[in-house]
């Protein structure tokens, strides 16, 4: 696979699994790179492997300072081509669990919509840009054990249907990918009985694939496509036993 070279890519959450897999990859193939997450020593041992290329913004996106934080990292690379959204939470909610929600909703909701709207403005200024966001196969359908989860993931591709349509509709180079990915094997992984489980190098090099192949919308790995027509096809007397 290659990649055009010395691209300015950003990747929200990127300590580990996905986020650092896609960074560690990137930067591989000659790109600039900055990352962001919680964990500071985690982003800064990223750094250090990789100090020409990489470059960090520890915040959490939960926050008041996301724009400040995404401002600092464009202005560090000198601009931004891609950004990847892939800070994520996600917790089992059996009693429905108000701080569960909260947090949630907070992540996946408020603070990936203010990052992902000022990145499609930025970009239709700019002229061109792609958005690629990790949502999740529990977009499909609605869920019992997490419900602010399995609905936090579907207002995500939705959105990111929506920005889809409307950069067609303003003729504009902006492209963006919903990634929904199934089981993948990290330590944010959750579900029971997990099974088509991904080593994350092969979830990733999947990823990148449709991301240079600008997809809409991608499942990772692909065979989650069919778990995908069953969970839209099953009617609700069915689903609602099991989910």
């Amino acid at each position: 696979m290659k990649s055009d070279p010395s691209k300015k890519i950003i990747i929200i959450g990127a300590t580990s699994g996905i986020g650092k897999a896609l960074a560690e990859l990137y930067v591989q193939k000659g790109n600039y790179v900055g990352i962001t997450g919680r964990r500071f020593n985690l982003l800064q041992s990223l750094r250090q492997q990789y100090p020409e290329q990489i470059l960090t913004e520890c915040f959490d996106v939960r926050g008041d300072q996301n724009i400040h934080h995404l401002n600092s990292l464009i202005e560090q690379l000198g601009g931004l081509d891609l950004l990847i959204y892939n800070a994520g939470y996600g917790e089992v909610s059996k009693t429905l669990n108000w701080e569960i929600e909260k947090a949630t909703y907070e992540t996946n909701v408020r603070g990936f919509i203010e990052i992902i709207n000022y990145s499609f403005n930025y970009f239709v200024q700019q002229g061109n840009g792609h958005i690629a966001a990790t949502s999740s196969i529990a977009a499909i359908r609605g869920n019992s054990w997490a419900p602010a989860y399995s609905a936090s993931k579907s207002f995500m591709s939705n959105y990111m249907e929506g920005l889809y349509m409307k950069a067609k509709r303003m003729r504009l180079p902006i492209y963006v990918t919903d990634i929904q990915p199934g089981f993948v094997k990290t330590k944010l992984a959750k579900g029971n009985p997990q099974f088509w489980i991904a080593q994350t190098d092969k979830a990733v090099m999947q990823i990148a694939k449709a991301i240079e192949k600008k997809k809409w919308r991608v499942y990772i790995t692909k065979r989650w496509w069919l778990i995908a027509q069953v969970m839209k096809l099953a009617p609700g007397w069915l689903y609602h036993k099991f989910g």
